[in-house]
């Protein structure tokens, strides 16, 4: 009898420049964004799957709100971050 082999479901991950798409329109939208809408407004086509696992990413991340009524991006970023790089010294 051959052994038996066991093969793992490869599981689709979206790509780094697919989930920076996303943040990117979901950023410069101005109001609540439903999921529709928000593949409307991608430059390319994301499968419905990877869009839901893009956004589960950002809003465990605290980067956006999903509600019943749509999308919205809460995340700002650290001022004082910022000012702490800008005095920093580059090595």
């Amino acid at each position: 009898m051959p052994p038996k082999q066991i093969f793992k479901k490869l599981v689709h991950a979206p790509t780094l420049n697919t989930v920076l798409m996303v943040e990117k329109v979901l950023k410069n939208s101005k109001q609540l964004i439903t999921i529709a809408e928000l593949k409307r407004a991608l430059p390319r086509k994301v499968m419905h799957s990877t869009l839901l696992r893009i956004l589960n990413y950002l809003q465990l991340s605290g980067k956006i709100l999903i509600s019943t009524k749509g999308i919205v991006w809460i995340f700002t970023p650290r001022k004082e971050l910022d000012n702490l790089i800008k005095k920093g010294l580059e090595v």
